[in-house]
């Protein structure tokens, strides 16, 4: 039961980052060793450069309305 609690918690955890707009490296690095081994992993700043790219819009794009 205390498992299942603590499992919980990560989820929740996670759910609120994500809510909030931070990316999860660790989660990225766990699923990049399992599925994908051969391949290269980003950095971090890596990571959060193309994080933050992909959510707010990369050289030359314009989110919103305006």
């Amino acid at each position: 039961m205390l498992g299942e609690i603590a499992k919980a918690g990560r989820y929740l955890g996670q759910s609120m980052r994500l809510m909030m707009g931070l990316p999860d490296y660790d989660v990225y690095v766990s699923h990049r060793e399992a599925t994908h081994p051969d391949e290269p992993i980003m950095t971090y700043e890596e990571f959060f450069r193309e994080r933050q790219e992909a959510r707010y819009g990369g050289a030359g794009k314009r989110g919103g309305c305006c």
